[in-house]
């Protein structure tokens, strides 16, 4: 696991590291620039012409760092400084005065030249406003200049909190990140401009972030390797439990059947598929494995006996939003005593009726259109059930009530929020899906890629939680591991056909692929025979 971090926390790690374990300030600068400059000697840039371009704090600080570094390289660096002499930090004004004194050269004002190499030093993470006016200028000269662009710490212009680029932004080949990637670098479209990212430690102790209730953080292979169930050697398809899937419509089977078969896909040990009447011969073909029941209405007696016989439950892709798909939600949410993953029209239902105030953890009864459901006999568990819900950006915008301007803006904390207030796993997806759960911080995915941006990919994700889930995975678990292996799914297929024609099902076709690398070893005494079989 590593974290990510935003601004306001590495200024927070910064203040730890000078004022209590007591490295000076010029010190980090110091090992900040050094890096620097050893990441462009590892990557073999053209440093014969190098123009350094600083802005007035500690960032432009590095760059003055940076800059009599190459001088005393023999790199004679052309030093643009674009700051307010007024402003400059204490840290800055002495670096600026030490690269003076071994004979450097500032200008105030771009020299047009042929630079071989373009130094972002101007606001790194400090930035808090749109860079616009003579700033924005500068950044857009620079990015128009020939030679490679290189940023320090992050590009000049990228939001580090959110990855936002609200106005003009340095375009990096390549970042040298200091000590933790920042999120900016990760989220887009900040990651667009940042190139290759490098991460250098530096010695700021960052350990703090451990602790802090909204930390972010990636997930290596390693960590996904951990999180996968254990197949055992004397077990059978009871031990993988019974996921009910509630999916589908007239017109819509579809969204069942890859709900269905990511879920067997993922290591479920039985699929029972709950759907309209209609859909019950094509899934039956499509889907042989599964148990197909079929419903012409709304029938409660039936739902409770379904709901009592399934160890997790995976509802709302393509059930639509009339009076009948809502009252099988609101009946599922209220009575059933395991995990619960809600996905697509669940979702729209959520927000139209105003279900989403009754879920664990809030004290709102319920509001909007009432479903006329009968009490019922069983004892429902809300406050101990696992609810895992699966918005797309204009679905989570609905949740909340607002635009989805508004999410991009602030989708951190608005997701930690809503997972917070209401008790539940919400798993945002978008280029850079986020996982988000009480106590649990947020875990950003990276993998997948543009390619699946295509109708039945977000069904397959719900089934592939969904199916760990019944394995008994705890929720965010679950969320973390599927969308990671339905990225990898999609990086496979990407491989091979190409990021225009991958389709859902190519999903399935190679989310064995995703495991198989995830995969743990053969339980002990097993190797042998497995590799036997594998070479027969």
């Amino acid at each position: 696991m590593r974290y990510l971090a935003d601004g306001s926390q590495m200024k927070g790690a910064d203040q730890y590291t000078i004022q209590e374990v007591g490295i000076p300030s010029l010190e980090l600068m110091e090992r900040a620039a050094q890096a620097c400059v050893r990441v462009m000697e590892k990557e073999g840039l053209d440093l014969s012409k190098p123009c350094v371009v600083c802005g007035s704090g500690n960032n432009g600080g590095d760059g003055f760092a940076i800059a009599r570094l190459l001088l005393q390289k023999d790199h004679v660096p052309a030093v643009w400084f674009v700051g307010n002499d007024g402003h400059c930090t204490g840290e800055t004004s002495w670096q600026r005065k030490r690269f003076l004194e071994i004979g450097g050269e500032i200008c105030n004002e771009y020299r047009e030249d042929e630079y071989s190499i373009i130094i972002d030093a101007v606001f790194g993470v400090g930035l808090n406003r749109k860079a616009e006016g003579r700033y924005g200028a500068v950044l857009e000269q620079m990015n128009r200049a020939p030679g490679v662009k290189f940023a320090v710490d992050l590009p000049s212009g990228v939001s580090a909190d959110t990855g936002n680029v609200p106005g003009a932004a340095f375009r990096a080949d390549v970042t040298v990140t200091f000590q933790l990637e920042k999120l900016g670098l990760v989220l887009y479209p900040g990651r667009e401009y940042a190139g290759r990212i490098y991460v250098e430690d530096i010695g700021i102790r960052t350990e703090r972030l451990a602790k802090d209730p909204k930390r972010i953080y990636v997930c290596d292979q390693a960590d996904y390797r951990e999180m996968l169930p254990v197949r055992r050697a004397d077990s059978h398809k009871g031990t993988y439990g019974k996921l009910l899937v509630i999916a589908g419509s007239k017109g819509m089977s579809g969204a069942a059947f890859l709900n269905g078969k990511a879920a067997y896909l993922s290591g479920a040990g039985l699929v029972r598929i709950y759907t309209p009447e209609e859909n019950r011969v094509i899934l039956q073909q499509l889907l042989p494995e599964a148990i197909i029941t079929t419903y012409t209405d709304f029938r409660e007696e039936e739902l409770d006996g379904l709901l009592s016989w399934a160890d997790a439950v995976c509802i709302g892709s393509g059930i639509g939003t009339g009076e009948t798909a809502g009252k099988i939600l609101k009946t599922t949410l209220e009575r059933a005593a395991v995990p619960c993953l809600v996905d697509a029209d669940g979702l729209n239902l959520l927000a139209e009726f105003a279900v989403d105030r009754n879920l664990p953890g809030s004290q709102a009864g319920l509001s909007g259109r009432d479903f006329k459901v009968e009490e019922s006999r069983q004892e429902p568990k809300p406050d101990t059930r696992q609810l895992v819900l699966t918005p797309h950006m204009k679905e989570m915008s609905r949740l909340l009530h607002g635009s989805v301007e508004e999410l991009k803006a602030d989708r951190l904390n608005l997701l930690k929020d809503y997972a917070d207030s209401r008790n539940v796993t919400c798993v945002l997806k978008d280029s850079r899906t986020m996982v988000a759960s009480r106590d649990e911080g947020i875990c950003v995915n990276r993998s997948g890629n543009a390619s699946m941006a295509k109708a039945g990919s977000g069904d397959v994700l719900a089934g592939i939680i969904a199916g760990l889930l019944a394995q008994g995975l705890k929720s965010h678990t679950a969320a973390v591991l599927g969308v990671y292996l339905h990225g990898r799914a999609g990086d496979y297929a990407q491989a091979a056909k190409g990021s225009y024609s991958v389709m859902a099902q190519d999903l399935l076709l190679y989310l064995s692929e995703a495991f198989k690398e995830t995969d743990k070893k053969p339980e002990a005494g097993d190797e042998e025979l497995q590799q036997s079989l594998c070479e027969d």
